[in-house]
């Protein structure tokens, strides 16, 4: 980790009365996460100060831990400091008056295709926004504080961006960072069954999934969510999203993609991968991630079918030139 940029970070923090945290749309929780969690160490550190996260996205699956701040007026932005967690691109972040504050910093662990901020801090190798977080309060415990809320908050988004400390960026400096939160008295049981407990209907539209997803040739998993299927189950945009995961566990599938219809003449996909690096596909259809996970945009049937079919072509050369793909 780069503790330069850190110290750089804390310094500008401290110019500032006030500090105003954004993250991406459609927040997952590596952004709710990390972007809680630097609150809550800020608010604990420098109580004179004033934090705040004002969001007009929120997540549904993430409500139990909390709501944010109300919105304020444009002039407590023109003074503010601006933090964006999580979020790779301007466009992406979901407060537009993240424009107007006097300063932006950048914390973010995607590629930097779009410096936007002043002060930028990015970790394309890192497993999570969050792990970022936990460095920044490991390289200053001297002068930064952490309680079990904060730690409760960075470790969820460690969690669930690495699956369970199981995607690539996870090395041994993430399982120690996820032990300093554990330290500070994460409640691992409670927290698991908030983010892991299903309910009815979940559980139908899983089994939805694996009867209805589709497979390529070559091994290119792949599953429609249209407006139908998801007043069918009852399901809220996020929960259709959820439908990607359903599919990485089919052997001899090295990608698999969910494409969720947005209900405003966009359909959302979700892309995932094992090996093979999809972000350069994600990229040529108005999106982009990471190598192993990423998100896309398309806009009718036919590009679909070519988004698929340029993501079989990624997997059958994979598999031409390596044996050790399972």
């Amino acid at each position: 980790m780069n503790t330069e940029k850190t110290r750089l970070i804390l310094e500008k923090i401290r110019q500032y009365d006030c500090v105003m945290i954004f993250r991406h749309g459609c927040p997952d929780g590596d952004c709710v996460g990390a972007s809680k969690g630097l609150k809550r160490i800020l608010q604990l550190s420098f109580p004179e100060k004033r934090v705040l996260i004002v969001d007009p996205e929120r997540s549904e699956y993430l409500a139990f831990l909390g709501a944010d701040d109300a919105p304020v007026d444009d002039g407590v932005y023109r003074g503010a400091l601006g933090v964006v967690v999580d979020t790779g691109s301007a466009a992406r972040i979901s407060n537009p008056k993240y424009a107007l504050c006097r300063e932006l910093v950048k914390i973010d662990h995607h590629p930097d295709a779009d410096p936007y901020a002043a002060l930028s801090w990015v970790e394309e190798d890192c497993s999570s926004a969050c792990e970022m977080i936990a460095a920044f309060y490991a390289a200053h415990q001297t002068e930064l504080k952490l309680d079990a809320q904060a730690a409760t908050y960075i470790y969820l988004g460690m969690v669930t961006d690495s699956g369970r400390f199981r995607y690539p960026g996870v090395n041994g400096d993430t399982l120690r960072y996820a032990a300093l939160m554990l330290d500070a008295g994460v409640d691992t049981e409670r927290l698991y069954a908030q983010l892991y407990l299903r309910d009815e209907k979940s559980l139908r539209f899983q089994a939805y999934a694996l009867e209805n997803f589709g497979r390529t040739e070559n091994g290119a998993a792949y599953l429609f969510v249209d407006r139908g299927t998801q007043e069918r189950f009852g399901l809220s945009f996020e929960e259709a999203s959820a439908g990607i995961g359903y599919l990485e566990s089919i052997r001899g599938c090295l990608c698999w993609l969910a494409f969720i219809d947005a209900g405003d003449g966009s359909i959302r996909v979700r892309l995932r991968s094992r090996f093979v690096s999809i972000n350069g596909l994600a990229e040529r259809y108005r999106g982009g991630g990471h190598a192993c996970a990423s998100g896309a945009t398309v806009f009718n049937p036919e590009e679909a079918r070519k988004l698929i079919s340029e993501a079989d072509a990624i997997v059958r050369q994979y598999k031409q030139t390596h044996s050790d793909w399972l």
